[in-house]
């Protein structure tokens, strides 16, 4: 097995970010947990069709996250997608997508259609006016796997509420997860009118999931 090479190790707003790269791919590790890779992102394809599928074409998407880029460029390659709003607190995630990991998503950061917001999502969902036919969170490995505590807020009631105003009726909350969230999920149920949990086979080890939220009842 090839021995990683880290590429660039940074500190971040929660800790040490490393993009390393093993066999051929990139992995992003953040203190010391592994985030999410280049091999495959299928679920990450999974979270944004799903949602995007349930969207009025020409909608608006609000991606919460930027990773490795797989999420981005499935949403601009999706017919019913008009325009993408992706949020990302960490500048050096950024720089990432726009040199090593650039040609994973074909730039798709430079796409007219894609707007670039760094800040913290929970800060930024907290004063933007906003509305989105969907939205597509992917900024932990899940909602009770939570990579940065501060971010348990927002998979919580205030969360939930802020994320449900800001859809427009019927619009859509697509969740990833890298494991069960019964709390979660019962939370989904009081807040929305349909709630569905979609699996995504992985090698090894329990699925990921993609949680899916359907008209924000409040």
């Amino acid at each position: 097995m090839d021995s990683p090479e880290v590429i660039e190790r940074v500190a971040g707003h929660a800790g040490e970010l490393v993009l390393r790269k093993v066999a051929g791919h990139h992995e992003v590790i953040a203190n010391g947990t592994f985030l999410m890779d280049t091999r495959n992102g299928e679920s990450e394809r999974l979270l944004v069709d799903a949602a995007a599928d349930r969207m009025p074409a020409g909608g608006a998407m609000l991606l919460g996250g930027l990773g490795v880029g797989y999420s981005l460029r499935r949403a601009l390659d999706h017919a019913r997608v008009g325009e993408v709003i992706v949020v990302e607190r960490e500048p050096t995630v950024v720089s990432w997508n726009r040199g090593p990991l650039r040609a994973y998503h074909g730039d798709a950061l430079a796409d007219a259609r894609t707007t670039l917001v760094v800040a913290d999502l929970l800060g930024w969902i907290a004063t933007t006016t906003k509305r989105f036919d969907a939205i597509c969170l992917d900024i932990d490995n899940g909602p009770e796997w939570i990579v940065d505590e501060g971010n348990a807020e927002l998979y919580g009631e205030w969360g939930l509420g802020r994320l449900g105003a800001l859809l427009t009726p019927g619009g859509v909350l697509a969740v990833w997860s890298a494991g069960a969230a019964t709390a979660f999920t019962r939370r989904l149920e009081r807040h929305f009118a349909e709630v569905t949990v979609l699996s995504v086979p992985v090698p090894r080890g329990q699925p990921d999931l993609v949680f899916l939220g359907v008209g924000w009842t409040g």
